[in-house]
């Protein structure tokens, strides 16, 4: 419990100079809104319809989540508040970054509910783009957006085995899956996994039994051993 508790010291040090950026940056977007994208947003959530599932692109990944009807959505995002306050005041508050990156570090997470504009954060929505690439059939929309209500809560994280985008495949869908985390592993696997790589191990390898001057069968095995496994997965 040491690091948890260090890591609440570090968020509640830093939690009210990001809310506070936070909200100057919420009001400056407030600000710089057109009476135009205002009636495109007006728009844009009459268009939906309850059980959607809604994309955001980011700068490095994608963002997911499950429109409830009602300008709500439901999302999964890393938070360590729920693990260190049980104000639900302070939870329902608009997530920062430093919550975001110490609930990525101790996998602790939470499906919660937002406004539309909270979920989007200023970025493009994309609605039920994945309906085109998942073999499975999407299930009727009022079961999806019931699946998403039921998950609500503090939920386990992990950045590659349970995000954002395993949540609502599974209420959409009813399969645990990412295609993100698909893609990372085979990019991975592509530069790790590689008949090259193996050569080079095996030939560092090789160096250092040189160099230490401890070559026998047993160091020799040993060398050869990583190599050979990197070469017959790639």
């Amino acid at each position: 419990m040491f690091p948890l508790q260090l890591l609440a010291l570090v968020f509640i040090a830093t939690a009210s100079r990001d809310d506070g950026k936070d909200k100057k940056r919420t009001d400056g977007q407030e600000e710089g809104r057109t009476d135009g994208q205002e009636g495109g947003r007006t728009d844009r959530k009459q268009t939906l319809r309850r059980g959607d599932l809604l994309v955001v692109p980011r700068t490095l990944f994608t963002h997911f989540g499950i429109y409830l009807g009602g300008d709500r959505v439901a999302h999964f995002i890393p938070d360590i508040m729920p693990v260190v306050s049980s104000d639900q005041r302070r939870i329902s508050q608009m997530v920062t970054n430093t919550r975001l990156l110490l609930g990525v570090l101790t996998k602790c997470g939470s499906v919660r509910v937002d406004s539309l504009d909270d979920f989007a954060y200023g970025s493009e929505i994309l609605v039920n783009t994945t309906d085109k690439v998942c073999s499975h059939l999407p299930l009727r929309g009022e079961e999806v957006a019931a699946r998403a209500e039921k998950l609500q809560g503090h939920v386990s994280y992990s950045l590659l085995w349970y995000n954002c985008e395993h949540y609502v495949m599974y209420c959409r869908y009813g399969t645990v899956m990412s295609f993100q985390t698909f893609q990372f592993c085979k990019t991975v696997r592509s530069l790790l996994l590689s008949r090259r790589v193996a050569k080079v191990t095996a030939l560092l390898g090789a160096c250092l039994l040189f160099y230490v001057r401890a070559v026998s069968s047993c160091s020799a095995l040993l060398a050869l051993l990583l190599p050979f496994l990197i070469w017959m997965a790639s």
